[in-house]
């Protein structure tokens, strides 16, 4: 598989990533452990070198540790802080202190002497931006990390973190569902040269196809709270589907692979890291890095996109995962 060079340091990443989160956390039950280790090694075979993980995601960072154990030399592996579970509650806190204590806790986890990809999960507004790159400047001088990141900040907040210290990759949600990163963003990324790693690049699954109006889910599937998957939306927003279909029709492609073809072709330094439990869906978003969109076909696809308005926002209005992005 292509490499991919995220921010100006140069971390070189497959061109697809492997989100690891629901194996463990926020999509019903955990996998099998046998089945989850199956499909990262299936994953790695396939030439994927970059894992995405978090403190946050129940046992998912151990997980993450034991699968890749044997190829500390040819994974990078991305894990984020600052969001803590409190109570049963999560809780954003971005304290140095904090983040000293998590970096100690995901490295004892994953079972690495430093951490590829350091990432701040959620912006802590009551601790200004400085303080937390500060100390993952910190943590980098001690050897701990190599590079550090942001998870669904705000512009301005990253242009104040890499002037403390160089930012290698923002990670937020982006999608042909979810285009908003476009609209600043994006252009700012670029500009600053920092690499771009959407997560949720098949809409939390709705882009390939499989997500009817009837669709159930799981009382531990976050999807049951999400707006965009309310019966209504998911049949108002038939048409971005039917869309994809199309193209995928005549690429002689699944409309997984089209979806994650358009956002490879946005950018070169756009790492998209669709995550699956299943071997063959694993396979099948791995295909779409030899799918080639035209620049006719990106441009005609995109037109098509700019005419449809997609039903359902990403939270819940007024809850907490809101309240927490683009900060």
């Amino acid at each position: 598989m292509e490499k991919h060079i995220l921010g100006k340091s140069g971390l070189a990443v497959s061109s697809i990533g492997l989100g690891c989160m629901g194996m463990s956390h926020g999509y019903g039950p955990a996998s099998d452990k046998k089945e989850a280790i199956a499909v990262i090694h299936r994953a790695i075979d396939l030439g994927v070198t970059f894992f995405d993980t978090a403190e946050i995601y129940d046992d998912n960072e151990l997980l993450v540790g034991e699968a890749l154990a044997s190829y500390h030399d040819k994974v990078v592996i991305a894990t984020k802080c600052g969001i803590k579970n409190v109570n049963g509650k999560q809780v954003v806190d971005g304290r140095p202190e904090e983040i000293l204590k998590s970096a100690e806790k995901s490295l004892k986890h994953l079972g690495i002497d430093t951490i590829d990809l350091y990432y701040l999960h959620r912006v802590d507004t009551n601790v200004p931006i400085e303080e937390v790159a500060g100390t993952m400047k910190d943590l980098m001088q001690q050897g701990k990390i190599r590079h550090w990141g942001l998870s669904e900040a705000g512009v301005q907040t990253i242009r104040r973190a890499h002037a403390v210290c160089p930012v290698t990759a923002i990670q937020s949600e982006y999608s042909m569902m979810w285009r908003q990163p476009e609209e600043e963003l994006l252009p700012a990324l670029e500009e600053l040269e920092i690499g771009f790693v959407p997560f949720s690049p098949l809409g939390k699954g709705f882009l390939t196809g499989a997500i009817q109006k009837d669709a159930s889910f799981d009382n531990l599937d976050f999807r049951r709270m999400v707006p965009r998957f309310t019966p209504e939306n998911i049949a108002a927003n038939q048409e971005l589907v039917n869309l994809v279909e199309d193209v995928a029709a005549v690429k002689n492609a699944t409309p997984a692979q089209i979806a994650l073809a358009w956002v490879l072709m946005q950018k070169p330094w756009i790492v998209p890291i669709p995550g699956t439990r299943k071997m063959k869906r694993l396979e099948e978003n791995l295909g779409a890095a030899n799918v080639h969109l035209s620049e006719q076909e990106l441009t005609a696809l995109n037109q098509a996109l700019d005419k449809i308005k997609v039903s359902g926002d990403r939270y819940p209005a007024g809850s907490e995962a809101a309240k927490r992005v683009g900060k």
